[in-house]
C-alpha cells in the first residue's frame, strides 16, 4: 500500500465567473521514505497541489490518503494533528527576522506546547544536524541564504514529521549553494527516513536528488516515472523541454546533422557504470569503422548517472548497422539522429 495516494484529485477556482481548474484529475502513489518530485512551468498546478498535501487546500474532488487517512475528511483537531506530521520548506526562507536562529527553531516547538527543556535540546540538535553548530544566536539578517534556508529546514524538522513538502526551495539560492541544500536534504531524508515532495521548475533539482518524478502540465500530470527513465526516454513535449535543461538540446542536434554528412549521426545514452566503461574504443577495435565524439555529458544523479553522447559514425552501411547492434547489446541506448 501507497504511504500517499492520489485518486482523480481535482481542484477548482471561480475567479470572475470564470472555473479554473488548477488541478486536474490527478492519479499519483508515493512510497514511504522517497524523495519525490513534481515538475512544471509557472501556472502547471504545483502549488495548489503541494497545499492539498498539507491540508491547507481541500480537494473540489478526489481522494487523497496520507498514511492511511483520508485528508479530506479530517477537521478541527484531527486536521492540526495531521498539520504536525507534515514541515513545510519556502522560496524565500519566512523566517522571522527578529528572531534568532535558535528561536527561529522553537517557534513551531512553543506553539505545539513542547516544554521548555525538550524544544531546546530538540532545537539543539537540528542546528548541529543541518551544519549552523556557533549560529544559535544568529539573526537571519547575518546569514547567507544557504544558511536561511538550512534553518528553514531546521524549523520544518522540529515536530518529527513524516513529510516534508519542499516549495521551490532552491530557486532563491546560487547554483554552489543549490547542491548544498539538496545534499543535506538527501542527507535528512537517509537519517530520518522522512518522505520529501520537491516541488519546483529546475529540472536539475529533480536529477540530483529525486527518485521519481512527476511532470505537470495544465493542472494535470502528464508523465510520471523513474527520474532516470524520464531523462532517457521523455514522452510528452512538456518533459522533452526539461529534460533538454540538462542534456543535448535538439536545436544543437539539427545543426550537427547539417554539419556532419559523411556518415550516420548517433546519440548513445549511458547509464551508471556504463558512463565509465570504454565502449567506444572497443566498437572501433571490433568493427571497420571510424567514430568521432561531437559532443557529450555524463549528469550525476541521485543513485546513478546518465550520459549522453553524439558521435559520427563512418563506414560501410554493413558494418556501421553491425556496431551499432553490438552497443544495443551492451545496454546502450542508440537513436539514430541522422543518415547521410
Amino acid at each position: 500500500m501507497a504511504f500517499i495516494e492520489l485518486k482523480q484529485v481535482s481542484k477548482q477556482f471561480i475567479q470572475k465567473n470564470q472555473r479554473i481548474d488548477a488541478v486536474n484529475q490527478v492519479d499519483l502513489t508515493i512510497q514511504k521514505g522517497e524523495i519525490f518530485g513534481i515538475v512544471g512551468y509557472s501556472g502547471a498546478g504545483k502549488s495548489t497541489l503541494i497545499r492539498l498535501f498539507n491540508g491547507l487546500e481541500k480537494p473540489t474532488a478526489g481522494k487523497i490518503t496520507i498514511n492511511g487517512e483520508e485528508i479530506q475528511q479530517l477537521k478541527g483537531k484531527e486536521l492540526r494533528k495531521f498539520r504536525k506530521k507534515v514541515g513545510m520548506i519556502f522560496q524565500h526562507f519566512n523566517l522571522l527576522w527578529s528572531r534568532t536562529v535558535e528561536e527561529n527553531i522553537l517557534l513551531p516547538l512553543e506553539l505545539a506546547g513542547v516544554a521548555k527543556e525538550e524544544r531546546e535540546e530538540r532545537a539543539k540538535e537540528l542546528i548541529q544536524l543541518v551544519g549552523l553548530s556557533g549560529k544559535n544566536n544568529t539573526y537571519p539578517a547575518q546569514l547567507s541564504g544557504g544558511q536561511k534556508q538550512r534553518v528553514g529546514i531546521a524549523r520544518a524538522l522540529a515536530n518529527q514529521p513524516e513529510i516534508l513538502l519542499v516549495d521551490e526551495g532552491t530557486s532563491a539560492l546560487d547554483p554552489q549553494t543549490t547542491d548544498e541544500v539538496l545534499e543535506l536534504l538527501a542527507e535528512v531524508n537517509q537519517r530520518l527516513g522522512v518522505t520529501i515532495i520537491f516541488i519546483t521548475h529546475e529540472m536539475h533539482v529533480i536529477r540530483k536528488i529525486c527518485q521519481k518524478v512527476a511532470v505537470m502540465e495544465s493542472g494535470k500530470v502528464v508523465e510520471f516515472g523513474e527520474v532516470t527513465e524520464v531523462f532517457e526516454h521523455p514522452k510528452q513535449a512538456v518533459t522533452k523541454r526539461f529534460v533538454q535543461q540538462e542534456t543535448i538540446p535538439e536545436a544543437n542536434l539539427a545543426d550537427f546533422s547539417d554539419q556532419y554528412t559523411e556518415g550516420k549521426l548517433v546519440k548513445l545514452t549511458f547509464r551508471g557504470d556504463q558512463a565509465r566503461q570504454p565502449i567506444l574504443s572497443q566498437v572501433i577495435r571490433k568493427f571497420q569503422i571510424d567514430m568521432s565524439v561531437i559532443q557529450g555529458q555524463i549528469q550525476a544523479m541521485r543513485e546513478t548517472s546518465f550520459g549522453t553522447l553524439i558521435v559520427e559514425i563512418i563506414g560501410e552501411e554493413k558494418e556501421m548497422d553491425r556496431a551499432l547492434l553490438f552497443l544495443v547489446e551492451q545496454g546502450i541506448g542508440v537513436e539514430v539522429v541522422d543518415h547521410a
